[in-house]
């Protein structure tokens, strides 16, 4: 069984996907078909982790699949499936179970801020959580997964639950054939991009969150073109203009924000934004920021609208992507069943 250079990613389908999800992630995702194998995931079952309404999230894991098609993602360059649809997840990640140390997901800093004061009522899921996440990646034995910061302590957690792995079980992994001693890879962070982290359109030390209160703080990829605009025109300033120079941002979270959107959205240098527009005020600027994100984004919401409009294109992009997901991690889970000492016949 041969290490193929893969990718691996995915994004949950709870609320709206935003210019955030867009800019920090999606259009790295794209770019990265011309290069990889990638397998991009709607990762329902990490949604379960807190309450869904069941109905929403048929919904919602359809408009996540939609979006990523209105992005640029390619079902037949890539693989583009939902998580539950694919058991081996669900299978690795209970071998991943008995793994991983308490230890390791009590440093997980996500659970303690997920979870609230009142972790005693969380579910055994959201501690869990990064045990499937590492199975997602490793089902497939992939090498590089694209992620956020925010997703870093996880990624480093999938690399330590790998390497136990292949230290436990060397000798039976020798036995099935792989002269190293390794079964598993550990798959490497791939944190690039125009803008890896937008920030609240209320508040610039916050990151852009669907799970804001504020729909102000957001610009959704399902927002129509007065939407965007208003809430480009609304998004939190301070009083001094746009500098000359990238010193002239420090200490101005906001400021700098909106800079690296427009870069992000123009295909430019936060230098060249400046250059372009050192030296004027934000009322202009966010005027030609709203222009310039309705003119990028208003197609992508159209598209998201026109596929959600027709469930039936959706379901079968899944149902295609869930298959060749499947051809591939189900001879790894039985390489994994043989190395563990399950029977199987």
């Amino acid at each position: 069984m041969d290490l193929t250079p893969r990718v691996f990613s995915g994004m949950q389908p709870t609320g709206s996907l935003h210019l955030g999800n867009y800019l920090g992630a999606m259009l790295q995702w794209i770019e990265m078909q011309k290069t990889h194998e990638c397998i991009y995931c709607v990762v329902d079952m990490h949604a379960i982790t807190l309450w869904q309404e069941p109905s929403e999230l048929v919904s919602a894991t359809r408009q996540v699949t939609a979006a990523y098609i209105a992005a640029g993602l390619d079902p037949k360059k890539s693989i583009l499936f939902n998580q539950s649809q694919v058991p081996e997840h669900a299978e690795l990640a209970w071998v991943f179970n008995c793994v991983a140390r308490l230890g390791w997901l009590n440093r997980m800093t996500q659970f303690k801020d997920k979870a609230g004061k009142d972790r005693e009522a969380a579910s055994v899921g959201l501690y869990a959580y990064p045990n499937l996440m590492a199975a997602d990646i490793l089902a497939y034995r992939a090498t590089h997964v694209p992620v956020g910061d925010d997703q870093k302590q996880h990624l480093e957690l999938a690399r330590d639950i790998a390497q136990k792995f292949n230290n436990d079980f060397k000798p039976q992994i020798e036995a099935a054939g792989f002269a190293d001693g390794v079964f598993f890879p550990q798959p490497e962070p791939v944190i690039t991009g125009p803008a890896t982290r937008v920030m609240s359109l209320r508040d610039g030390t916050k990151k852009m969150s669907k799970s804001d209160p504020s729909d102000l703080s957001r610009i959704n990829l399902t927002d129509d073109a007065d939407s965007i605009a208003k809430k480009i025109q609304k998004a939190k300033t301070d009083p001094d203009g746009i500098p000359s120079d990238a010193g002239g941002l420090a200490g101005r979270p906001e400021a700098e924000n909106l800079v690296g959107i427009y870069a992000a959205l123009a295909g430019k240098s936060r230098d060249a934004v400046l250059a372009e527009f050192g030296g004027s005020q934000f009322s202009g600027f966010k005027k030609a920021l709203a222009e310039l994100a309705v003119d990028r984004l208003q197609p992508l919401g159209d598209e998201i609208r026109r596929l959600t409009s027709s469930p039936t294109e959706i379901d079968a992009v899944l149902a295609d992507g869930s298959a060749r997901a499947h051809a591939i991690a189900k001879p790894v889970m039985n390489k994994v069943k043989d190395i563990v000492g399950f029977l199987r016949s």
